[in-house]
């Protein structure tokens, strides 16, 4: 068996393609109409198929559970930062936090109210810690990753 991919539940298919693709540049790879695949790897449902899918009622399918996200990566981040502040309507979680790994990531919504997170490379994480001065054993107990792949990020 083969796992192949998480699939999200939206009210407008229409708005949740442009978000994801707009906001994140993604491409569609397969177009069912009422069901669209990323090329990211996941793919979208329209709330009422999903419903005669699952048999049940639309009011029973309910968003905001809060209990998962969609979780991307980011070469630049403050750049990704500025474009998505060009879009009206995020709704966020928090601004830019650094976990204690060191990573920056921010949180918002998606507009199914799907949780978003999107975090910094670790290879760029080892990059700025470097850059800020700090040695490769200093990197490894800050991010608690392997030296050898601290330094494959350094090379």
């Amino acid at each position: 068996m083969k796992f192949e991919a998480p699939m999200l539940v939206v009210d407008d298919i229409n708005r949740s393609r442009a978000f994801y693709c707009d906001v994140f540049g993604l491409e569609v790879v397969m177009d069912f109409g009422e069901n669209i695949t990323f090329n990211a790897g996941f793919s979208l449902q329209d709330k009422a198929l999903w419903a005669k899918f699952i048999n049940a009622d639309e009011k029973s399918i309910v968003y905001r559970g809060n209990d998962m996200e969609m979780y991307f990566e980011e070469e630049n981040l403050d750049d990704f930062l500025k474009h998505l502040k060009s879009f009206e309507g995020i709704n966020y979680l928090h601004d830019v936090e650094e976990a204690a790994w060191g990573q920056r990531a921010i949180r918002f919504y998606d507009p199914d109210y799907h949780i978003i997170e999107v975090g910094e490379s670790m290879a760029m994480v080892c990059r700025r810690f470097h850059d800020q001065g700090m040695t490769v054993d200093a990197i490894v107990e800050r991010t608690m990753m392997p030296a050898e792949a601290v330094k494959s990020f350094l090379l």
